[in-house]
């Protein structure tokens, strides 16, 4: 009797156990929009100080430092320097310290300040107005005018709209100045687009609409002349760096030295492969060339962690591809090598930390697998390499101000996020947050895995992710969604937690992949110089051996394979059905680049030359190509007022496939620039379900959408 009733009890919690495995995410559940296999968890923003972490809290949103060694939270106040905004408002400079009413310092309503920026001292707030430098101090107010020629052509300390894209980088919002550490100089770049065409964009409002008229250099068109000027920061004639303005050429991002004394300049030329450092003194504009790098593709003319000057003022190190693979270069100030610090078939990604009194670097790379990212240690002798993280993970890291300590936010496509606090040796010393529900393994979800397909070549192992359906049977078949980018060095596939909300998709029997070729990165420079001169190629090549690998597979539907992608993913979406259309039946494009000649002087001819140079290449990047290949059933969304890939793009395009009389879609969105306003996004997604609904899975939407 008691036999039976242990048997009955442990069968009904089998049963209970087995039912709650089953559970099944509802609508919102699938699509992230509420929490159920995951949880939020506190975000860890960096270090108090060596002994101390920051913990912002996810509730109350307020900050704590936490002891490394017990644990033990306390209240946590940024220092005032770090507490100090400067940001415009109705046209004006305001500064806010902390928690203070913000003081206004401008009164121009009538005139726009543009990227107000203080000064290391916290004494002096320098700016844009109309294309000219200006300089405010802030205890009385007392505004310098630094230049005095700025107009619609000539830009002060305000980027050239193809330098502002490509060079210094969108996240400068065109700024284009630099304080010196000591606060008493500012560096600037002057433009002069007068040489540079103007490319029209209608602007659609009101009764008779009106032109932005941006100067935009197409690929063979004349660059912005260009100029690195200093001043004083009490005013002073501008000096100017000894270049020769008229030069065709590009400048990168200056570094100030730590002393303030000199300012090394990236200076290259336009075939841009051959890249030059140059130390320039502030005071007389005089140069002296430290660097010179040549290789037969191009070089990346990077806006970030080129160069890493140390602090004592000695050396700098160099992060450069020159061996086929991105790797870190220890040099002194005037040039000599004095060794590599990491070398190797592999690539490192970011510095995290250099510990100058014990000559040691910790930085993150991708060694152990492409498609993760670990943190290393290295002697400045280059000797003593030892990973710090562990595991089968993509880990971001934090590393403390001396070294002794990093944060860690790990995981994969199977493991939710976690957070792990570990020593410079390795050693995990506590979990801090595991983002995993108690309710993770109770859901039926579908299996996401990480693995690599040969490229036909057989030289290149392909980085792919999939998703498979929630019930995943391979006696049926299922479509495919296929979602890719394609740029140069621009990979998506990574071995991190994807989250949930792809997993609507799985519960309504979508395979859904993700692929990378093999110029995205994970094989290096020497990898993504297989597309020089030739866009569109071998990443056509890669992407239809994926595509052939799924179609082999009995559980794929032979004629419902979707690819999908933004702007150069838009790209390569439309290429793939007309050049690879054999291959692929279904495409959604965003924004796509249709023809090479269309794009900007600095991307397209840093994989391309100009079109003068390389015509057959041009012509057989371009999609207008290929059109008589056209089959299946494509659909292109464009913003109208896209400044960066333009919508005329996308009318060629249209134009070449009506001509052709073939069914496509296209939708373009009022207002919209190369990203859709947030209006125009949800009428996409829309969109986006009604088309997979329609054409993968032909059935009627369901009402959950309606």
């Amino acid at each position: 009797m008691r036999k039976t009733l242990t048997s009955s009890f442990f069968g009904i919690l089998f049963l209970t156990q087995l039912a709650a495995q089953q559970k099944e995410l509802s609508f919102e559940q699938a699509w992230g929009r509420e929490v159920s296999i995951t949880k939020p968890i506190n975000d860890y923003i960096g270090w108090a100080d060596p002994e101390h972490f920051i913990e912002k809290d996810r509730g109350d949103k307020k900050e704590y430092r936490v002891n490394v060694k017990t644990g033990t939270r306390s209240s946590y106040t940024p220092p005032a320097k770090s507490n100090v905004a400067v940001f415009t408002k109705d046209k004006d400079i305001y500064i806010q310290y902390g928690e203070k009413a913000a003081q206004r310092l401008t009164e121009s309503p009538e005139q726009e300040e543009k990227n107000p920026t203080l000064s290391p001292d916290g004494r002096y707030v320098a700016f844009t107005r109309d294309n000219d430098l200006y300089g405010l101090e802030i205890t009385n107010k007392r505004e310098v005018r630094y230049t005095n020629d700025g107009t619609d052509v000539i830009y002060n300390g305000w980027s050239s709209w193809v330098y502002y894209e490509e060079i210094l980088g969108r996240s400068t919002n065109y700024k284009a100045f630099w304080w010196s550490p000591d606060s008493k100089t500012l560096a600037f770049m002057r433009f002069d687009d007068t040489e540079v065409p103007m490319f029209p964009i209608y602007v659609s409002k009101g009764q008779h609409g009106y032109l932005e008229k941006t100067r935009y250099p197409k690929a063979g068109d004349p660059n912005p002349a260009v100029k690195i000027g200093f001043v004083s920061v009490e005013g002073s004639p501008v000096i100017w760096a000894n270049f020769d303005a008229k030069a065709d050429q590009y400048f990168g991002q200056p570094y100030w030295s730590f002393d303030s004394r000199s300012i090394m300049v990236q200076w290259m030329n336009r075939d841009q492969n051959n890249l030059k450092f140059y130390t320039v003194n502030p005071a007389d504009g005089s140069k002296t060339e430290i660097y010179d790098e040549q290789q037969s593709s191009w070089i990346n003319l990077d806006h970030d962690e080129r160069i890493t000057y140390l602090s004592d003022n000695k050396h700098y190190i160099l992060k450069s591809d020159r061996s086929g693979w991105a790797h870190y270069y220890l040099y002194t100030l005037n040039g000599k090598l004095i060794n590599p610090l990491t070398t190797g078939d592999w690539q490192v990604s970011s510095l995290q930390h250099v510990d100058e009194r014990n000559k040691v670097v910790f930085f993150t790379a991708r060694k152990e697998n492409s498609a993760t990212t670990d943190l290393y240690r290295v002697d400045y002798d280059g000797r003593n390499l030892k990973r710090l993280t562990f595991g089968d993970y993509t880990h971001h890291v934090s590393v403390s101000p001396d070294g002794k300590y990093f944060i860690t936010n790990y995981s994969n496509v199977a493991t939710p996020n976690k957070v792990a606090l570990v020593d410079r040796n390795g050693k995990i010393i506590r979990e801090l947050a595991d983002s995993k529900s108690n309710d993770f393994d109770h859901y039926k979800i579908g299996k996401t895995n990480y693995f690599t397909i040969p490229s036909d070549d057989g030289k290149f192992d392909l980085p792919v992710i999939i998703t498979y359906p929630v019930n995943f049977d391979e006696t049926k078949e299922y479509p495919v969604i296929m979602s890719i980018y394609g740029g140069p060095d621009a990979g998506t596939v990574r071995n991190t937690w994807k989250g949930v909300s792809g997993q609507y998709w799985s519960k309504e029997d979508v395979i859904q992949v993700s692929c990378d070729h093999r110029a995205s990165g994970h094989y290096g420079k020497q990898g993504v110089a297989w597309m020089h001169r030739n866009l569109g190629k071998w990443e056509m090549v890669d992407y239809i051996t994926v595509a052939k690998w799924l179609k082999a597979k009995s559980w794929v539907k032979k004629d419902k394979l979707l690819i999908t992608g933004h702007s150069y993913g838009g790209y390569m979406t439309c290429l793939a059905l007309t050049k690879g259309a054999e291959y692929f039946d279904y495409g959604i494009a965003g924004a796509p680049v249709t023809s090479w000649e269309l794009y900007d002087t600095h991307y397209t001819e840093r994989w391309m030359d100009t079109p003068q140079e390389n015509p057959i290449g041009y012509k057989e990047g371009s999609i207008l190509n290929y059109i008589p290949l056209y089959k299946g059933r494509l659909r292109i969304m464009h913003g109208d007022l896209d400044d960066n890939v333009h919508l005329q793009n996308t009318m060629q395009l249209v134009d070449a496939l009506t001509e052709r009389d073939v069914p496509f879609e296209l939708m373009i969105y009022p207002g919209s620039r190369h990203g859709f306003n947030r209006s125009k996004s949800a009428y996409d997604f829309n969109e986006r379900v009604r088309f997979y609904y329609q054409y993968l899975l032909e059935r009627p939407v369901p009402s959950d959408f309606q």
